[in-house]
């Protein structure tokens, strides 16, 4: 399963033996890493990305999912993110690409404060006691969220709720005489391109989704053809669970 992590730590020190040991279970094939960061806080409240470097299929952070989160975890995190994101457009956008609910961000930004280290990463991971054994041995606090169908499904329920709003005014312009009849057909053709406008822009989130998966099982395939024993089975049974993932994205991305 494809699950966001933040860990904590108290210091930087820790804060890298976190990334490497999260690194060492990635060899291990105890999980498999897709994008990971060494963060801080600073006393000015601004997060500062330490370290992006590492050999993972996602590469750039910069409209990936961990770039989404860094874009969330450094956004005004004083007053719950949670119910900030639905009022800012910019952190709209990175919720979507982090795939991750507000709960999961609140509860991050209530520990991560100033003077603070994480590590965040975009992992695929079967059991959570690798993970947690090495982190909480470090000191680490660790923070996870399930993020394979939270994108997708943020569309399915955007474009459900726009449809249900279209019929709702057709239903009223049925009733409706004359003046009104006319004020609400003008209302029925602007919101009917703004559902145009928003389908089109699924269809590229959709795309995108795609893409990230396709890269990440070709990432996983290569590792698990060289890997051996039980890595080898760890991986190659990751194959197939990102493999499903590729389906189910594939399939939902047709229906657009």
């Amino acid at each position: 399963m494809e699950k966001m992590l933040a860990v904590i730590f108290d210091d930087e020190k820790k804060a890298y033996q976190g990334s490497r040991a999260l690194n060492e279970l990635d060899l291990e094939g105890e999980i498999s890493i897709h994008a990971e960061s060494v963060i801080s806080k600073g006393s000015d409240g601004k997060l500062s990305v330490k370290q992006a470097e590492g050999d993972f299929p996602i590469r750039t952070l910069g409209g990936s999912a961990l770039g989404g989160l860094l874009g969330l975890l450094g956004g005004p995190m004083g007053f719950g993110i949670g119910a900030a994101a639905g009022g800012f457009a910019g952190m709209v956008t990175d919720l979507w690409a982090a795939g991750v609910d507000g709960q999961f961000l609140d509860d991050v930004a209530k520990v991560l404060k100033a003077g603070k280290y994480a590590v965040v990463a975009d992992v695929n991971e079967e059991w959570i006691t690798p993970v947690d054994t090495r982190m909480e041995a470090l000191g680490g606090v660790v923070y996870r969220a399930a993020r394979s169908a939270v994108a997708q499904d943020q569309i399915v329920r955007e474009e459900a709720s726009m449809r249900a709003e279209l019929a709702a005014l057709r239903a009223e312009h049925a009733k409706a005489q004359s003046e009104r009849k006319k004020r609400l057909q003008s209302k029925i053709e602007a919101f009917d391109k703004k559902i145009q406008a928003a389908s089109q822009r699924h269809q590229q989130q959709s795309e995108e989704i795609r893409r990230e998966i396709d890269i990440k099982l070709q990432a996983v395939q290569r590792r698990a053809a060289q890997a051996k024993g039980e890595a080898k089975s760890a991986l190659e049974a990751r194959v197939a669970d990102l493999r499903r993932e590729y389906d189910s994205g594939r399939s939902q991305h047709a229906g657009h």
